[in-house]
């Protein structure tokens, strides 16, 4: 028997619908029942595509009003003790509050009832939200589970059962998703000392256990449990805890399929196979070579899913060779599933009618809606034999044939120029201790000096006029009038609040990717193509299909602009090489190395003509360095070898008092300083705030040769950090680096948040620096 199936489905709509619902009711303009309702609308729209599709079941459990794993702290009731709750919020309300904070103490409404900046100003306290970081090798965004010893588990919320009821309702035959107990606990946090995850699961599990049950009185067909840790490389006892964690999960009776996706399982394939459970899930795209040890290694009565159609990236499957992959596999295992390689939460839900994609490049790609379609002609030609589905696979072939002989994507001057590369194209002039002595003396800052990430907010101005110029209603010199109005306007609120070094503000700019993926050869974007970032954020990645170049400069306007308007520096403000590999769709017929590579030189263009311009300071961001690092250390060195050095090549053609910044953010760093430290940026500024400065001590261990700024407050939130909440963090940080090292920034850009909100932040962040600065001129340091 062949089946048909899909571990996730995109939450957000087509058009969005889940992230305007949302902020909205953070506004205050709809409720919690009219918020639900877009919620069960979208539900049930999703479902019935998977219906038509013609999968065999129906995923329920991955739908999130904000984070999955957010979910999964309500149901199994583990909501810090730290958040207050005393019973009196609703279910909703304390999930907006753990996804996003408290602006300050209560007064009698909650925050995920409102958003208003005003309300924000000037106070402190409240609660920070719950660390974010990202999932796995995505540049998806997940909320930690808090763990400490007050710590208790029990079934808290009957939202998965309601969902399950909705689907049953519409005649929909449920499997239902649930992140399985081990990763659950992996992917959470120790927030005090001396308490071990893996103590907590024999807790954890008689819950699980519980809510299986409950499943299964449900009528639920198969329950999905999620164990991506699976390919990684485990601690021993993590490992050994699998099979006692399924035996006893196996006491529920009801169908368990153990999913495992993103990497290959290697030396943990017997394992996963031997455990007690109804059917195994693989990723045949990241680990199509293990599809047939799994295939001998797994027992006849389980049930073999195989991960064929790539959940990660748009590029429409090859149906000839994923059925050359799957017919062993079919004639081997007495009941084979079909499925994408892991949740399709990472692509959009449709490419089939997006017009602003040409004809041509349409029809190499594949969204959520048409991978399952994919699936039905994998399925059909197994089971009924190719000429069942010939239209659909000469159209595969042709697709495949048309891509690889189009003229679109290979430039032989970009080849000859990677191979003429000068041996030492990726090393600046001097080590950082000539330049940090040429920099000081250019800039003359103060100790702690201060600046922000890059953007500022994004108002309704600015995207209405970006709107109109894009529809054709607003002409290019009226719009780039306007931006340059909202660009003096960022630049006065700068000075009157005394910041350091100054941004533009990056009014002009959709997408910190996108918007340089507009002006580079090889790159083409979508209308509709959004993916989640986290909560409400979507992003639009580019479709990187083809050779990278630049034919005129991006930045170097509007940054002059902004550097004319003042005495102060203005930051050129620029995304790194393996950010817009890592945040792009990136093409999958050569090594992503040399995709960074051809980008890289493209940006180090960018650099020279900025330079050039007499702009002093340059920040190339990468916050997506640690996203690409692999998940098995033995890749990590290649991998780092060739990021760090796509960063060096686009970053090392400056003098040594031009200074180089870059920003990293949301990930664990601690385990790659080394490569961090290769990258050679005099200053880099990191996300520290929801690790209370965590991060920062793996750095000053590590003694970190350059200058560090670490976040000293979270941009997600509406929450105004007081002077004295950046004071603590930033004396927090001084133990750890030394002050001559250290500068003072938000932890990232502010293109979210409101302008009553970031002046009252930036003004506390201000003056906190300036305390720091009579503590030091006390102690007798010198700048």
């Amino acid at each position: 028997m062949i089946r048909i199936h899909t571990l996730g489905y995109p939450r957000i709509g087509l058009q969005r619908e889940l992230k305007f619902a949302l902020e909205g009711h953070w506004r205050g303009e709809t409720d919690e029942a009219q918020l639900e309702a877009v919620g069960a609308a979208l539900r049930a729209r999703h479902w019935q595509q998977q219906a038509q599709a013609g999968l065999d079941f129906v995923t329920v459990g991955d739908f999130a009003f904000y984070d999955h794993v957010a979910n999964h702290i309500q149901l199994f009731g583990c909501e810090p003790a730290r958040f207050g709750f005393d019973g009196g919020e609703s279910t909703l309300a304390r999930y907006f509050t753990l996804a996003r904070g408290v602006a300050r103490e209560p007064t009698g409404r909650h925050e995920g009832q409102h958003d208003s900046a005003a309300c924000c100003a000037g106070h402190g306290g409240g609660k920070p939200a719950l660390e974010m970081t990202k999932w796995f090798d995505t540049n998806y965004h997940y909320l930690v589970p808090e763990f400490d010893r007050a710590t208790r588990f029990a079934l808290a919320s009957d939202r998965l059962l309601a969902e399950v009821a909705e689907a049953q309702a519409l005649g929909h035959q449920v499997k239902v998703a649930l992140l399985g107990p081990l990763t659950f606990l992996w992917l959470g946090k120790a927030k005090e000392d001396g308490i071990d995850r893996l103590d907590l699961l024999d807790e954890l599990l008689p819950v699980y256990v519980q809510l299986l049950v409950q499943l299964k009185r449900a009528g639920v067909a198969w329950v999905q449990l999620d164990e991506p840790i699976l390919g990684l490389d485990l601690p021993g006892a993590w490992l050994l805890a699998f099979e006692r964690a399924y035996h006893q999960l196996a006491t529920s009776q009801v169908p368990l399929l153990l999913a495992t996706y993103f990497s290959p399982l290697e030396g943990q394939l017997s394992v996963a196979c031997k455990l007690p459970v109804a059917g195994l899930h693989v990723d045949g795209v990241r680990a199509a070579h293990e599809l047939q040890a799994v295939a001998d290694w797994l027992p006849d009565n389980k049930v073999l899913s195989a991960g064929i159609v790539d959940g990660r990236n748009i590029w429409r499957t090859d149906l000839d060779r994923a059925l050359a992959l799957l017919r062993p596999l079919a004639q081997r295992r007495g009941e084979l599933w079909l499925a994408p390689s892991c949740s399709l939460l990472h692509v959009p839900l449709s490419l089939r009618e997006d017009a602003a994609i040409d004809a041509e490049l349409r029809g190499w790609l594949a969204g959520a809606e048409e991978k399952l379609d994919e699936l039905r002609v994998l399925r059909n030609a197994l089971v009924e034999g190719d000429g069942s589905v010939w239209t659909e696979l000469c159209a595969s072939r042709a697709a495949a044939e048309a891509r690889a002989a189009s003229p679109r994507v290979r430039k032989p001057e970009v080849a000859r120029r990677l191979a003429s590369l000068a041996p030492g194209a990726d090393r600046r002039a001097s080590p950082f201790p000539v330049r940090q002595a040429a920099q000081a003396a250019r800039f003359q800052l103060p100790l702690y000096p201060t600046t922000t990430i890059g953007s500022f907010p994004q108002t309704a101005a600015i995207r209405a006029a970006r709107a109109a110029f894009k529809r054709g209603d607003l002409a290019r010199e009226d719009y780039e009038a306007a931006m340059r109005r909202e660009i003096a306007q960022a630049v006065r609120e700068q000075e009157l609040l005394g910041i350091d070094v100054l941004v533009h503000g990056e009014a002009e700019r959709n997408d910190m990717v996108e918007y340089f993926g507009e002006q580079l050869d090889g790159f083409a974007f979508s209308a509709n193509g959004w993916v989640q970032s986290y909560g409400s954020r979507c992003v639009k990645p580019p479709v990187l299909f083809g050779d990278v170049a630049r034919s005129q400069a991006m930045t170097v306007a509007w940054s002059a602009y902004a550097q004319g308007l003042t005495a102060r520096p203005v930051k050129g403000m620029l995304t790194g090489p393996v950010t817009i590999l890592q945040w792009s769709f990136v093409r999958d017929d050569q090594p992503r190395a040399t995709t960074a590579l051809q980008i890289a030189l493209a940006i180090r263009d960018e650099v020279t003509d900025l330079e050039a311009a007499g702009i002093g300071i340059i920040q190339i961001d990468e916050p997506a360095l640690r996203e690409g690092l692999p998940l098995r250390r033995a890749l990590w060195r290649d991998y780092l070898d060739w990021a760090a050095r796509a960063f060096r090549i686009a970053a090392s053609n400056i003098a040594d008092s031009t200074q180089l910044h870059t920003h990293m953010c949301y990930a664990e760093f601690n385990d790659i300083l080394p490569a961090i430290a290769a990258m050679d940026a005099d200053v880099i500024t990191i996300e520290t705030s929801r690790s209370d400065m965590e991060l920062l001590r793996g750095f000053g261990d590590f003694a970190y040769p350059n200058a560090i700024g670490p976040g000293v407050y979270d941009i997600h939130s509406p929450r105004v950090p007081s002077v004295d909440d950046i004071l603590r963090l930033m004396r927090k940080a001084a133990a750890a680096i030394p002050p001559a090292q250290l500068w003072v920034n938000p932890d990232c850009g502010l293109k979210t948040r409101d302008w009553p909100e970031t002046r009252a932040a930036l003004r506390n962040m201000v003056e906190a620096a300036k305390v720091l600065r009579s503590e030091a001129a006390l102690r007798g340091q010198a700048a």
